[in-house]
C-alpha cells in the first residue's frame, strides 16, 4: 500500500506539472503522514541530504562551467579543433564531436554542451550543405559526453550516495569518454562518405593552428588541474571545484576578456538558480528514498530480485533496463537519488564493483536524456537548430545506436571499465 501511495501520488503530481523536486517532496510528505513518521522529519531527511562535503562540488562546477561558457570558451575550442581535422570529408561533424568532448571536461553538463558548441557549430554546418537533422542529431549524441566526461555532476551525486570513490569514477568516464568519442567520429567518417556530406578545401597553415592552439591552450589546461590535483591527492574533489571557479574567473576575465565583473554578477545569479534546482532534487529524492527503505518496500524489493534465481548478467541487465527506463521519463539527477538508495543494496549482493555500476547508471542517465518524451538533449538542439523534435530524433538514430551498443559493453563487460582503476 505504501510503495502504491508513494508512486502514485508523484505520478499524480508529475501528470498535473508539479516540478519533479516538490512532487517527490509532496509524495514523501503523504507517505510520512500515512506511515505515522513525525512530519518534522522530512525537513530533518532534506537538511541531511545536502549536509555534505561533496556536494558543494556541485554548484561550484556548474559556476565554473557557465563561466567558461560565456567567457569565449566554446570558439576557442571550435577554432583550435577545426584546425586539426575540418578539412577532411565531413571534417566538421568531427570537429563537433570533438569540442563536444573537450567542452564536456569543462561544463559537466549535457544541455550546457548542446547549447554552447551547437549555437557555435551548427549555423556552419548548415552553411556547408550538411544535413539539417543529422547535425542536430549528431550535437545532441555528442553533447551527452558532458555527464560522462569528467567532472561530470552526476558522478558526485552518485558517489555521495554509495561512498564510492570520486576519483575512480572521473578514472572510468575519462576512458569511456575517449571510446564514445572515438566511436562516434568513426559514424561520421562512415556517414560522410555513404551520404557525401561536404568537404573543406581549406588547407590550414601551421601558423593558424600555432595561433588557434595558443589561443585554446589556457582552456584545454583546465581539465589537467582538475584530475590532476584529484589523482594526485593535492586536493578532494570539491576543492577542485573551487580552484576551478577561480582559474575559470581569471582566464575569462583577464585572458580572454570576454566578460567583465558586471557579467559575473548574473552569471553567479544563472548559477544559484541552476545548482539550487539541482540541490532540492537531491535533498527531496533522499527524503523519498529513505522512506523507500525504512518501509521496508526496498528490502522486500531486493528479496523479490534476489529471489528470481537469474544469473549475475541478466539481473544486471535487468537492472539496467530500470534505469534505462526511468531514464527516458525523469532527469538523470532525480533518477540517480532516486533509484540507487533502492538499487545499490542488490547491486552489493551480486558483488557488483561501485564503480562500474557507476558507470552503468551514468551512461544510462545520458541514453535517457536523448530519448523523447524527456530528452533534454533534444530540447537544447532543438532550441539551437530550430527543428522539430521529430526531426532530431530521426537524425541522431546512428549516434543514438552506437551508444547503446557501447552501453551494453559496458554493463556486460566490467574489465574495461575497472582495468585502469
Amino acid at each position: 500500500m505504501i510503495a502504491f501511495l508513494l508512486f502514485g501520488s508523484m505520478a499524480l503530481f508529475l501528470a498535473l506539472g508539479v516540478p519533479i523536486a516538490f512532487s517527490l517532496g509532496l509524495s514523501t510528505l503523504i507517505g510520512f503522514n500515512y506511515i505515522g513518521v513525525p512530519l518534522t522529519g522530512l525537513s530533518q531527511r532534506i537538511f541531511t541530504a545536502t549536509d555534505s562535503f561533496s556536494i558543494m562540488a556541485i554548484p561550484f562546477f556548474v559556476l565554473a562551467g557557465n563561466i567558461m561558457t560565456k567567457g569565449g570558451i566554446s570558439k576557442r575550442l571550435v577554432s583550435f579543433t577545426n584546425s586539426i581535422i575540418g578539412n577532411i570529408r565531413g571534417g566538421m561533424s568531427i570537429v563537433s564531436v570533438i569540442s563536444c568532448a573537450f567542452f564536456a571536461a569543462l561544463s559537466g553538463s549535457g544541455p550546457a554542451t548542446v547549447i554552447a558548441i551547437g549555437a557555435m557549430l551548427y549555423p556552419e554546418m548548415v552553411k556547408l550543405d550538411y544535413p539539417k537533422a543529422r547535425s542536430a542529431g549528431l550535437i545532441a549524441v555528442a553533447g551527452g559526453l558532458g555527464p560522462i566526461i569528467p567532472p561530470s555532476i552526476i558522478m558526485v551525486v552518485y558517489a555521495t550516495i554509495t561512498d564510492a570513490s570520486i576519483a575512480k569514477l572521473f578514472t572510468a568516464g575519462a576512458f569511456w569518454g575517449i571510446v564514445i568519442t572515438t566511436a562516434l567520429s568513426i559514424v561520421c567518417i562512415y556517414l560522410a562518405k555513404k551520404e557525401k556530406w561536404p568537404k573543406n578545401n581549406k588547407k590550414i597553415e601551421f601558423i593558424e593552428f600555432k595561433k588557434n592552439f595558443i589561443s585554446a591552450f589556457p582552456a584545454m589546461l583546465l581539465p589537467f588541474i582538475i584530475l590532476g590535483g584529484i589523482y594526485s591527492g593535492k586536493f578532494t574533489p570539491t576543492e577542485s571545484a573551487g580552484i576551478a571557479v577561480v582559474y575559470a574567473m581569471i582566464v575569462s576575465l583577464y585572458v580572454y576578456k570576454e566578460i567583465s565583473y558586471k557579467d559575473l554578477y548574473n552569471i553567479v545569479v544563472e548559477s544559484a538558480k541552476g545548482s539550487s534546482m539541482v540541490l532540492f532534487i537531491i535533498a527531496t529524492s533522499t527524503a523519498f528514498a529513505w522512506l523507500f527503505t525504512y518501509s521496508g518496500i526496498s528490502g522486500n524489493l531486493v528479496k523479490l530480485i534476489m529471489g528470481l534465481s537469474l544469473s549475475k548478467d541478466l539481473l544486471l541487465l535487468l537492472i539496467s533496463f530500470i534505469l534505462l527506463v526511468f531514464g527516458i521519463f525523469l532527469e538523470g539527477i532525480a533518477t540517480v537519488v532516486l533509484l540507487i538508495p533502492v538499487l545499490f543494496p542488490i547491486v552489493k549482493q551480486l558483488g557488483i564493483d561501485p564503480v562500474h555500476f557507476g558507470m552503468i547508471v551514468t551512461v544510462a542517465n545520458v541514453i535517457g536524456c536523448m530519448t523523447p518524451p524527456v530528452a533534454v538533449n533534444i530540447f537544447s538542439a532543438a532550441s539551437v537548430s530550430k527543428l522539430s523534435i521529430e526531426e532530431i530524433a530521426k537524425g541522431e538514430v546512428p549516434f543514438f545506436i552506437t551508444l547503446i551498443a557501447i552501453f551494453f559493453v559496458i554493463v556486460l563487460v566490467p574489465y574495461f571499465t575497472l582495468m585502469l582503476i
